[in-house]
């Protein structure tokens, strides 16, 4: 039997290539490209998909690097056929999102910049700042990335003086509101002293705000403010006349000179290095003020056009309608602009144009987006370079033949074997990569308290990092992204033995770099040598692995502490016969600490889902014996 594993790439194949070109229809559509592990790595649109394909494994063809790469990976071909260009663009968005193929990542989600987060999943929404664009269910929203971190808080600070929301992720007490209801910053979300729906229209207010709508908010609000007058409402009307001020200094000094300051636009451009990235700013422009200024990082190795067109794309997809403006602003002409512009069209219900001025006023913005996107790409070169030069004295260092792009660096954090935990902390070319950051809780049954080890808590966790990859000797390693160029131990020859140890029993030290570093003089230890590397503490390689010791430090202590917490938390809770640890979560979830479940009632106690009427009186009889 013949597995998916075992089928040559088609480039290798080219009478099964052209047979699957020829099935393909020269009509508009959606492509897949799956691997040899059937595995999709690549989704494309097309107007005429026979001649985009084929266009893959055309001699001489001009193909990028990733590109090429891709179609030399390609064993089988899948298509959708749409009735329109637009559909083909809107379902190419849907399956890149649902799949995200390996070769379709052209922005790259390095953190670099912020989001604001709306959470409209919630019946009472938070408003916060992350650097994590998916961490949220599907109705909640994200606004940005914005590139002043400053300015974003210094916006979310002044909204939450403006407007009364929430201050606080959790209450702070359970029967009462906190001084911010009684100072008229809060509506008393945490006692549900205002309506989800009243609450959710001051949320409105504030997302409109961060869709760029600020002047329509205050025209909103005036005409409120009036009505609240006439009516001889005269509190209203001057909390009202207070947040109208309060919204006119967001956007005070922030004045663009245009022509025709009734239409909204975005403007967008970019400046490349011409090899690795790509910086891209989109300014958003409306009413004649500049109400945003987004920033993308992105693989330059594309055609300009095709980046903008991506990004665009991408920023789009998520946009409310009202958020879509009324002409785009292009640096460089976009490759399919006009499906762009039909989508967006029918989504706003009013005609979107897409435009590359070349001369007088919009051009002139235009040279301006790309002044800012040259700068931001300097800054972030410089930070490469500085992370660069401290790679390539790592390599040096430890003789590797290539700069260590993936590091990843172990920790172990426990009190005496107590609750002990590890972590792994990965650098992405130098920088931390938060979104590769794992925890472990160690398992060992010798690890216990009072009896602590940590060469062995290490030896399982790399164990259970790499067990993959022993029990799949198939799975790929060279240029597998998930597969680390590096690993650093916390610690000594002692630690460092005990992970080479588990590592030979797998069959993976020939495939894998290890070191170690110890604390006391930042020595590095490679696996064998019993004296450390002669090194100075105070060079550029050994200050990058001190920096993924202390972030590992940091992280595994971090994790600890709750650990810790939750254990203290649970700790009386675990006395009461029938109360196992899922009733417990959900006590805790609704009354937050064991001193308010002591302070509660037996008909309180049974509102918690899964608590009965019999079980809350023995919770209530545990904390009041007779």
């Amino acid at each position: 039997m013949t597995t998916s594993a075992q089928i040559l790439p088609l480039v290798k194949d080219p009478e099964r290539l052209e047979s699957r070109l020829a099935e393909i229809p020269p009509e508009p559509g959606v492509y897949f490209m799956r691997d040899g592990s059937d595995r999709i790595i690549y989704i494309g649109k097309s107007r005429k998909l026979r001649s985009r394909v084929r266009s893959y494994f055309r001699e001489g063809y001009n193909k990028s690097d990733r590109i090429a790469t891709m179609a030399r990976q390609v064993t089988e071909i899948e298509f959708i056929v749409t009735d329109t260009e637009a559909e083909a663009l809107a379902l190419e968005a849907n399956l890149i999102k649902q799949h995200q193929p390996y070769f379709n990542v052209l922005l790259k989600d390095d953190k670099k910049y912020p989001y604001v987060c709306i959470t409209w999943s919630e019946n009472y929404p938070r408003i916060f700042i992350t650097r994590k664009r998916q961490l949220g269910k599907e109705k909640d929203k994200f606004y940005g990335p914005y590139t002043d971190t400053g300015l974003l808080r210094e916006i979310l600070r002044i909204s939450k003086r403006i407007f009364a929301l929430r201050q606080r992720p959790q209450p702070l007490f359970k029967d009462r509101p906190c001084l911010n209801y009684d100072m008229g910053r809060c509506p008393g979300v945490c006692q549900q002293l205002i309506s989800p729906e009243e609450y959710r229209k001051t949320v409105q207010k504030v997302a409109m705000v961060f869709q760029g709508r600020t002047q329509e908010l205050i025209d909103i609000l005036t005409e409120q403010m009036q009505k609240a007058a006439e009516s001889l409402n005269f509190e209203s009307a001057a909390r009202i006349r207070d947040q109208i001020s309060g919204l006119k200094s967001l956007t005070a000094d922030q004045k663009v000179s245009l022509p025709d300051d009734t239409i909204s636009r975005d403007a967008i451009a970019l400046a490349t290095d011409g090899q690795n990235a790509a910086c891209i700013q989109l300014f958003q422009i409306r009413a004649g003020q500049l109400v945003g200024r987004l920033a993308f990082v992105a693989d330059a190795q594309a055609e300009p056009g095709a980046i903008l067109q991506r990004v665009l794309e991408e920023h789009y997809q998520t946009a409310d309608a009202v958020e879509i403006p009324a002409e785009i602003l292009v640096q460089h002409e976009l490759p399919d602009a006009e499906i762009l512009a039909d989508v967006l069209t029918q989504r706003k219900g009013r005609k979107v144009t897409t435009l590359a001025p070349q001369r007088q006023t919009k051009a002139e913005l235009i040279e301006m987006v790309e002044r800012n996107a040259q700068y931001e790409l300097q800054r972030m070169q410089k930070l490469g370079d500085r992370n660069t030069q401290a790679m390539q004295d790592l390599a040096d260092i430890l003789d590797l033949p290539d700069l260590p792009h993936r590091i990843e660096g172990y920790d172990i954090s426990h009190i005496q074997g107590s609750n002990a935990v590890a972590s792994q902390v990965v650098f992405i070319d130098g920088l931390p990569g938060k979104q590769y950051y794992r925890h472990y809780k160690i398992k060992n049954p010798t690890v216990t308290t009072g009896h602590s080890d940590d060469f062995a808590s290490l030896a399982e966790v790399i164990q259970r990092r790499f067990r993959k990859y022993s029990e799949d000797s198939q799975l790929q390693r060279a240029g597998n992204p998930d597969w680390p160029d590096l690993i650093m131990i916390d610690g000594g020859k002692g630690q460092l033995s005990s992970v080479v140890a588990v590592l030979q029993e797998m069959n993976l030290l020939e495939d894998l770099r290890v070191v170690s570093l110890a604390k006391q003089r930042e020595e590095i230890f490679l696996p064998g040598e019993s004296q450390p590397l002669p090194t100075d503490a105070e060079q550029p390689g050994v200050q990058l692995l001190r920096r993924l010791r202390d972030e590992a430090h940091r992280f595994a202590v971090s994790f600890h502490r709750q650990q810790r917490s939750d254990k203290l938390r649970r700790s009386r809770l675990d006395e009461i016969p029938g109360l196992g640890h899922h009733r417990q979560k959900q006590l805790l979830g609704h009354f937050r600490s064991v001193d308010y479940i002591r302070q509660a009632t037996p008909a309180q106690i049974a509102e918690v889902p899964g608590i009965g009427t019999r079980l809350a009186q023995e919770i209530y009889d545990y904390f009041h014996p007779s």
